[in-house]
């Protein structure tokens, strides 16, 4: 369904040893890292943590071995996250759950990243989100590593939206959007009336036109999942689809410095490659979008700046959980210019 993934691939040989086939084998590793996601088995995220686990073997000389659990098979995302904090599950690529700190939602916020070009320098690893989102996680004895970007967010409709780019007109749409403050008011600023429908239900909703379209979808989710009752698709990109690379303090307290680096270096690749693949995966979901009859209609950055500064007008609305001090930090850092 979606494009592989390319692999970086470094192999250093440490030892030679019997196997079937006359192959190549390490020594017994020194640790072994349960890796869990929530993606499943063939989704890009999922296909990613494949590589990076290969990647990690081969860079360490095989001195970690890490084995991965796709599709919640060791739990949902806020029981991996729980058991991350214990130590009993090394390494994540999850949603990061708020409960246990309401300002980790802060990567959810609309309005802040517009295009890929963005998304590359938002989210590095020397970047203002990922320092502030790093220093959450670890005190709740967590390390960030990276960030898995599957897409940017638009707007699915059964009726065409009155003017998209302009927030101050009402668009006559009622769409579905998440159970997210941050999703709701963003909408809301774009002109879109706003309903909360539960996800399973979405499909049945627009069918049956309890709802005219969504929000908070990704490309691929939205053609997947939602493509055969959609006309319309406005890639307004007010968005991103974002998953976290994460790792148990505990683990990685007890990995050697010279694998921290090799580890956070791969990271920091994967999160690069994840955006990159992103723009490819868009490209092509929007492509079958037309091929089946939805009129798409893309825009450039500059003609996104309208509907880019109405999401970010809502964000004093999230100081109450967020905190003013954190929201002042990131209007400073992330607001549209």
């Amino acid at each position: 369904m979606y494009h592989k993934f390319k692999s970086i691939v470094c192999i250093t040989l440490v030892s030679m040893l019997p196997a079937f086939g006359g192959g190549i084998a390490f020594a017994a590793p020194e640790m072994v890292l349960k890796f869990a996601g929530q993606s499943a088995a063939d989704h890009p995220a999922t296909q990613l943590m494949n590589d990076i686990a290969k990647e990690i073997g081969e860079k360490t000389s095989g001195r970690i071995e890490v084995k991965v659990y796709p599709a919640n098979q060791l739990g949902d995302y806020s029981l991996v996250y729980e058991e991350q904090i214990r130590g009993t599950i090394d390494m994540s690529c999850i949603s990061v759950p708020s409960q246990f700190d309401p300002r980790m939602e802060l990567i959810y916020i609309n309005g802040y990243v517009s295009d890929y070009e963005d998304a590359k320098k938002v989210f590095a690893q020397d970047g203002w989100l990922f320092g502030k989102m790093n220093e959450y996680n670890e005190r709740l004895g967590v390390k960030l590593l990276g960030f898995f970007v599957e897409g940017m967010i638009g707007t699915g409709t059964t009726k065409p939206a009155k003017d998209p780019l302009n927030p101050a007109v009402k668009q006559d749409v009622l769409i579905r959007v998440p159970n997210m403050d941050v999703y709701k008011l963003a909408a809301e600023a774009m002109g879109y009336s706003t309903v909360t429908v539960p996800y399973a239900d979405v499909y049945q909703a627009i069918q049956t036109g309890v709802v005219n379209g969504v929000n908070g979808y990704p490309v691929a989710a939205a053609y997947t999942a939602l493509g055969d009752v959609l006309k319309y698709w406005y890639m307004t990109n007010y968005s991103v689809e974002v998953l976290n690379f994460m790792i148990s303090g505990i683990s990685w307290a007890k990995i050697k410095p010279e694998d921290q680096a090799v580890i956070k270096d791969i990271l920091a690749r994967a999160t690069t490659n994840s955006i990159e693949n992103a723009r490819n995966v868009d490209e092509h979901y929007m492509s079958l979008m037309k091929e089946k009859g939805i009129q798409v209609f893309t825009y450039s950055k500059e003609e996104l700046a309208p509907i880019m500064k109405a999401s970010a007008s809502t964000w004093p609305k999230l100081e109450k959980n967020m905190t003013k001090e954190l929201m002042d930090d990131f209007r400073r850092e992330l607001a549209p210019k």
